[in-house]
């Protein structure tokens, strides 16, 4: 058994994010894991550029009211206690409301063969962030 030493808490790159985020890095699994986990936190309407995971992407919503859009234009609202499994290769993006912050669990894994874990693509603009929303009931 190995406690994992804690990593200081790290501002995300503007590259692939629009407003503030920042994330505690959970896990970064060693060969032959390929599990990945950060705890990321948004501020009030801060959100991801669109992107897509070799393997897919699960997001735990720990606090505030997430957003996960869909190119197809669909805005998912989620809320505490609820997880979305992203497929994998499917772009999306996912950030705060614009009125509170919001905390998740993002869980991923790398593909193991050398290809990246995160395609990465365009910011997300205001009129895709402020699509109707949508629940999942």
């Amino acid at each position: 058994m190995e406690f994992i030493k804690q990593q200081p808490s790290s501002k995300a790159p503007a590259d692939w994010f629009t407003g503030d985020v920042w994330w505690d890095v959970i896990v970064a699994g060693q060969e032959p894991s390929r599990m990945r986990a950060n705890l990321v936190r948004f501020s009030p309407g801060a959100r991801t550029n669109w992107h897509s995971h070799a393997v897919g992407q699960t997001l735990h919503v720990v606090s505030g009211i997430a957003l996960v859009g869909t190119r197809d234009g669909t805005v998912f609202e989620a809320h505490p206690g609820e997880t979305v499994a992203c497929p994998p290769n499917e772009e999306h993006w996912h950030g705060a409301v614009p009125d509170r912050f919001m905390e998740h669990i993002a869980l991923w894994e790398g593909g193991g063969d050398g290809t990246p874990e995160t395609t990465w693509a365009e910011p997300v603009t205001d009129q895709q962030y402020n699509s109707p929303r949508t629940r999942n009931q």
